[in-house]
């Protein structure tokens, strides 16, 4: 047997991480902005709960009738804010950018398709994986959907943190304060798919793995 069959594979030098061209972030922040638009859109149609920001300002505008635009947009500012000052002016732009394009397409959603009739285990199933997926993408392309994904991103990067599991465990809290205005199994599915976005980015965006540059 040749030696060199059994060795592990090796990626060749010229194969090492290049930084992204305007265009490959582009193409990753429409990627991101499509599969998470398509994941929020699934939660709704399932009377599912979402993490996140969206989250928080979903549960304070039922609390105080403050609107929800307006909630999202309060809660996000010391989060850019961290950004900013922790992460690079670029990173903190790229987020504002995808948050923009996110809230853009998640309005523009309904008038290109209608979700009338959608099983809640299979919208917390696609719903959390598509999100996931979508978040995946603008973390790789040096960006955030903004709130509680930049503390993640921030705490991996300095404390070494898994994003991922911050991420799920502050979704999943997030959605069980959901109990006061949904079904219980709303709310149960409603956690399931925050697990499962939790677990794509746990999965997938850690040390060893490939981060984008």
């Amino acid at each position: 047997m040749n030696p060199s069959m059994s060795k592990p594979y090796s990626p060749p030098e010229s194969a090492a991480a290049q930084p992204h061209s305007w265009l490959d972030d582009a193409q990753g922040f429409l990627v991101g902005t499509v599969l998470s638009s398509l994941g929020v859109a699934l939660f709704n149609a399932g009377g599912l709960m979402t993490g996140g920001t969206a989250g928080i300002a979903f549960l304070l505008h039922y609390l105080t009738g403050v609107g929800v635009g307006l909630l999202f947009f309060i809660i996000n500012l010391p989060f850019f804010l961290l950004a900013w000052r922790r992460l690079g002016g670029v990173f903190a732009a790229k987020s504002l950018t995808s948050v923009a394009l996110m809230g853009l397409m998640v309005d523009v959603l309904p008038r290109v398709i209608e979700v009338s009739a959608i099983e809640p285990l299979y919208a917390a199933i696609a719903g959390g994986l598509l999100l996931g997926m979508g978040i995946l993408a603008f973390i790789r392309h040096g960006s955030s959907l903004g709130g509680i994904n930049i503390l993640a991103v921030y705490l991996q990067q300095t404390r070494g943190i898994r994003a991922g599991k911050l991420q799920m465990v502050i979704d999943v809290a997030i959605t069980i304060a959901a109990f006061i205005m949904l079904p219980p199994d709303r709310v149960l599915y409603s956690i399931l798919g925050s697990v499962l976005l939790g677990g794509v980015l746990a999965l997938n965006h850690k040390p060893g793995r490939y981060m984008g540059v």
